[in-house]
């Protein structure tokens, strides 16, 4: 065979170097993060109120379980978890986000769960705007009469089985109160003379949803008894 009609396929010059690989991102080395016993039992928490609260079954908790304590990465806690409140979430994405409620964009925040436990949110506190409540053998005090609020409507939805759930707000808010009890209580303090540490200004309207099965929801104006005498 002549020179010049030697297959030339092979020839060094011609092969595409390899590319290496892309850096991970942040994000990514996040998702890849070693977690701890503690964690893990952070999670654990969060799966047994699911199950208190029916949204898992006791078949399925177990079997959560099971896979809980047997992951080693922060993105297999996230995977665990991805279908319920609470649990760990996806690096860059917000904990706080927009969704219509009531015809309305509003600012939703994390589920707060209490399952045999008690829960508080007092002092000078920023709630989002639309705040979901869950107590099941427990107790939930929410306190809006100190909290930082931007937003002239505050939409709150409430149940509480077996529970006692508390929503303390300004003395002068407008309450909508949408009750639901079922062999329980959905109780509304009315307005009472103005509160004259109470800064003048346009008042905070709150829409408040509540579902009591045999629990009991009170909704209560103005700073808390303490608070007015000074102990606190």
């Amino acid at each position: 065979m002549a020179q010049d009609e030697v297959p030339q396929d092979d020839r060094p010059q011609d092969s595409v170097p390899a590319q290496p690989p892309a850096p991970l991102t942040g994000d990514e080395l996040a998702m890849r993060r070693r977690v701890s016993d503690l964690e893990r039992e952070e999670v654990a928490d969060v799966l047994r109120e699911a199950a208190g609260e029916g949204r898992l079954s006791y078949a399925e908790l177990e079997e959560r379980l099971e896979t809980l304590y047997a992951s080693k990465t922060y993105g297999e806690l996230v995977e665990i978890t991805a279908d319920l409140p609470n649990g760990p979430t996806v690096p860059g994405v917000p904990a706080v986000s927009p969704q219509q409620y009531a015809g309305v964009t509003v600012q939703t925040g994390p589920v707060i769960n209490a399952f045999m436990s008690e829960t508080k949110r007092t002092g000078n506190w920023l709630p989002p705007q639309h705040q979901e409540v869950n107590a099941v053998l427990g107790d939930i005090t929410l306190d809006y009469t100190e909290a930082q609020l931007p937003y002239d409507e505050v939409f709150v939805e409430v149940k509480s089985i077996l529970a006692d759930v508390k929503i303390r707000v300004p003395q002068n808010a407008i309450v909508h109160l949408d009750s639901n009890p079922i062999l329980g209580s959905v109780s509304e303090q009315q307005s009472g003379p103005a509160d004259p540490n109470t800064t003048p200004g346009t008042p905070k309207t709150f829409h408040i949803r509540g579902t009591a099965i045999l629990g009991e929801i009170k909704i209560k104006r103005g700073p808390r008894l303490t608070k007015r005498l000074g102990l606190a």
